[in-house]
């Protein structure tokens, strides 16, 4: 895979680009280097900006594969609040799951091959612990609210796990067999929530 060679910038000009733009630049550097061999200068050079402009989007290279993820955990507690308040709280939870893990099929880089990467590279496994923890933690607000407990309450905190766990085994699903729908798989192993939540 090549890259596009990047156009120099005018002398004097402030570096411009977008979320979007980094996250293409990067995935074809990822495809063609490896995660390990790419670096935030060879993604800044293929953006053509600086390596400070780069950090104005991204805190760190590791945070890129999950592009703008603070923005769809805000999208996911929507979601979940806009749950009708007399739908029984596992129904909740798992059609919120299933709706956060609905992606269009035109995005670029594609959703498969954004989480083949952080599925399936070592050097990403302790950001991805981190991630995960704020994905949990969402839910355990959603399901602390509507039991009128605390967040960090056993049962909050185990939906949480639970719902992750779940998930995961759905992606592991759709890995094996790309020809399977995500959303099915998501789905039928968020089914699995009800024996924690029946209420």
């Amino acid at each position: 895979m090549t890259t596009t060679p990047a156009r120099p910038r005018a002398a004097g000009r402030p570096g411009a680009t977008s979320h979007a733009a980094i996250e293409q630049a990067a995935f074809g550097l990822f495809a063609e280097r490896g995660f390990a061999g790419t670096t935030l200068d060879d993604i800044a050079a293929a953006v053509g900006v600086g390596r400070r402009t780069l950090f104005r989007y991204y805190r760190s290279k590791n945070d890129i594969p999950w592009g703008q993820f603070d923005r769809t955990l805000d999208d996911f507690r929507r979601i979940l609040g806009s749950t009708a308040p007399d739908l029984p709280l596992w129904e909740a939870v798992h059609h919120g799951v299933v709706r956060f893990n609905e992606f269009p099929g035109d995005a670029r880089p594609g959703h498969r091959e954004r989480m083949e990467l952080i599925l399936g590279t070592p050097e990403l496994q302790a950001h991805s612990a981190l991630r995960y923890a704020e994905w949990r933690a969402v839910i355990a607000e959603h399901v602390a609210d509507r039991l009128a407990v605390s967040p960090t309450d056993l049962l909050p905190t185990t939906v949480g796990h639970v719902s992750l766990a779940l998930a995961l085994a759905a992606y592991d699903a759709w890995m094996r067999d790309p020809s399977r729908s995500l959303a099915g798989l998501v789905d039928e192993a968020m089914r699995g929530l009800r024996a924690h939540l029946a209420c």
